[in-house]
């Protein structure tokens, strides 16, 4: 719980010319932890809750929306934080946006990145401790 305090208000400061910042679970938790979205039943995983990235129809989860993790074109996608504060990319799945995790070619995309949570040796490694959270506008 601190350190979802102190990302947020890492995040509060860094974005404090947006209106509001929602938090949208955490990208590599179990299926059993209450804010990943892995979790089917919980808030965040869901594919019926109002801000689930899993829900077709929320703004995050919608092929159509331009702060979708599912639109293919989106360019204010959710984007992803660790736990110490150090910005991991937008989760979108968006090829040519360079700051995308499905960009093959940039830094938070690439598999050799250490920045890249598609590398399993870098931020990426699912025994990691180190929470990844999702934040959207």
């Amino acid at each position: 719980m601190k350190t979802v305090l102190c990302v947020l208000a890492v995040l509060t400061t860094m974005f404090s010319s947006l209106s509001a910042v929602t938090y949208l679970g955490n990208y590599n938790g179990g299926p059993y932890d209450s804010n990943s979205v892995n979790n089917p039943y919980g808030q965040h995983g869901s594919q019926y809750g109002s801000n689930s990235i899993n829900n077709p129809y929320s703004q995050y989860g919608s092929p159509y929306s331009n702060t979708s993790t599912k639109n293919p074109y989106a360019t204010d996608a959710p984007k992803l934080y660790d736990q110490n504060g150090n910005y991991r990319g937008k989760l979108s799945a968006n090829p040519y946006d360079p700051d995308s995790t499905s960009n093959p070619y940039g830094r938070y995309g690439n598999p050799y990145s250490s920045d890249s949570i598609n590398n399993p040796y870098g931020a990426g490694n699912p025994y990691s401790s180190n929470k990844i959270h999702i934040f959207g506008q």
